[in-house]
């Protein structure tokens, strides 16, 4: 009996670890983050497109300074997360999980919870502001219910002009927000982020990702003047855009 199962045990397909990892993932969707996270994360090119970004916004505040002519205070709007704070060891434990972030059921836990880093760059050009005499928001759809918790966090990282009238969360869209900032008689010369709306409330939408590039052409004037967007390949609504492939034609 024991030679048989040896002999059906040998007629049995070897199966090597690096296939049993290859099954683990194929039962795990939210693996399929794991490329975008290193990228995200790991990669040196995101955080030089990060440097960039903030050096490029020191020099185009220098700029804008000087030739200032309105009689409100210049501000600055500043998104939080992926733009002056980094989330991405919430996300990567997440997909080590097997959990699909892009729910955010995990969100809140994080912002109670967590200690985000800061973005490369931030805390050098955030505090330049500051001294510059720029009024700085934080405006992020971090939830209110978290907001002691967000202040917290942001004032052991350090940064300048963190109260709960300057950090504005999710209540009403960014749009809105942004709207109440203009109203206190103050000029917002610069708007940062990650994600395009962000910006606009146009990019506030269910469009398609087509869509969105129509738009971003329509805008391609803010872009490096007074809008500044940062990387993000973490999570975004492209996230479930279908791929193009190349479609090679016979030759004729």
């Amino acid at each position: 009996m024991k030679k048989i199962a040896a002999s059906l045990l040998l007629a049995l397909p070897l199966i090597s670890p690096l296939s049993l990892a290859a099954s683990d993932d194929a039962f795990c969707q939210p693996k399929e983050y794991k490329m975008a996270l290193r990228y995200q994360q790991q990669s040196a090119e995101v955080m030089a497109l990060q440097l960039q970004a903030y050096q490029f916004a020191t020099y185009r505040i220098t700029q804008i300074l000087a030739d200032h002519k309105s009689d409100k205070i210049p501000a600055v709007v500043l998104d939080l997360d992926e733009t002056v704070i980094d989330n991405s060891p919430l996300l990567v434990r997440d997909v080590n999980n097997c959990h699909d972030f892009s729910t955010w059921d995990t969100w809140s836990d994080w912002e109670q919870k967590g200690h985000p880093t800061l973005i490369p760059g931030a805390k050098d050009f955030i505090n330049f502001i500051d001294q510059k005499g720029i009024k700085i928001f934080y405006i992020s759809d971090r939830f209110q219910e978290n907001k002691v918790a967000t202040l917290k966090t942001l004032n052991e990282l350090g940064l300048p002009q963190v109260s709960k009238d300057n950090v504005l969360l999710y209540t009403k869209m960014k749009e809105t927000r942004r709207e109440s900032v203009r109203q206190q008689n103050f000029d917002i010369v610069m708007l940062m982020g990650d994600s395009l709306a962000d910006f606009a409330a146009e990019f506030k939408n269910k469009e398609s990702t087509d869509y969105q590039r129509d738009l971003v052409k329509l805008k391609a004037e803010h872009f490096g003047k007074d809008w500044i967007v940062f990387p993000n390949a973490s999570y975004g609504t492209w996230s479930n855009a279908e791929l193009k492939a190349w479609d090679e034609k016979p030759a004729k």
